[in-house]
């Protein structure tokens, strides 16, 4: 566990800069599973594997909880057996310290680092 799931989001309205690549770099290394994508918005994602798709929704409702208490949202791609979440933080077009926080908590599930 990290010292990111200590840490609580913060209500992003727009008025803050996105990440710097070196910012970005070195968040990433407190969730080295994680990988950042440059596409129109800069955003995380990781891809998890499970037994079936009981294990996958179980995974899902425990990522809308997250996502409920930190009140930041991640996008969701599910399947049977596997999830892909993805993190960016929309108002700002960019990542914010709340993408990478929801990250932890998200790896935290796992108990994974």
């Amino acid at each position: 566990m990290t010292q990111l799931t200590e840490k609580k989001c913060r209500p992003c309205e727009g008025n803050v800069n996105p990440m710097t690549d070196d910012q970005i770099q070195m968040m990433l290394k407190e969730i080295p599973k994680w990988q950042c994508e440059y596409a129109a918005v800069d955003s995380i994602h990781r891809d998890f594997s499970f037994k079936n798709y009981y294990h996958t929704m179980s995974f899902v409702n425990a990522i809308a909880w997250i996502a409920h208490q930190e009140n930041h949202h991640p996008d969701l791609e599910v399947g049977y057996n596997h999830c892909k979440v993805r993190y960016s933080t929309h108002a700002i077009g960019g990542l914010s310290e709340n993408d990478f926080i929801c990250a932890a908590k998200v790896d935290a599930l796992l108990n994974e680092p």
